[in-house]
């Protein structure tokens, strides 16, 4: 297995803004199965979840004395009562559309801002991300387009 690419999978995948829906369709574009780039795509996708979910709740009333962000916060904190008490599973079901902005960062800041402890939010969005990587592998595949959906 070339690391060279594994690391650049990884990385894509990792990242706030392609994340899983960049990392595997570019595992397919170098050579990988499409198992293996599914699995690969989860693990970079996976990689900050822990940084998040532990570091976000630290670093946001750091970031409240940041002029603007608290009126911003305070903002997204009323718009996101709405969908609180769905709690954890509605990060099941944001998370999981592939979509762009929808990914496992937002998710993570979205179970921050709900205040969803830890523990609650990561198997929700682990399960969001696996949901979406299944449907981007389908899509990367043509299987939506084969079925006509």
């Amino acid at each position: 297995m070339p690391w060279g690419k594994v690391l650049l999978v990884l990385g894509v995948s990792a990242a706030p803004l392609s994340e899983l829906r960049g990392g595997l369709p570019l595992a397919l574009s170098l050579g990988f199965s499409p198992g293996a780039s599914l699995a690969l795509s989860l693990a970079g996708n996976f990689l900050p979840l822990p940084f998040l979910l532990w570091g976000l709740p630290r670093v946001l009333p750091w970031l409240e004395r940041v002029p603007g962000f608290r009126a911003y916060w305070a903002w997204r904190r009323r718009r996101a009562q709405g969908i609180a008490r769905y709690g954890p599973w509605f990060l099941v079901m944001f998370v999981a559309l592939p979509l762009p902005g929808t990914g496992l960062w937002t998710g993570a800041a979205l179970a921050a801002l709900l205040g969803i402890p830890p523990r609650k939010s990561a198997g929700p969005l682990m399960i969001g991300v696996l949901l979406a990587g299944i449907l981007v592998l389908l899509a990367s595949l043509g299987f939506i387009r084969l079925f006509g959906l």
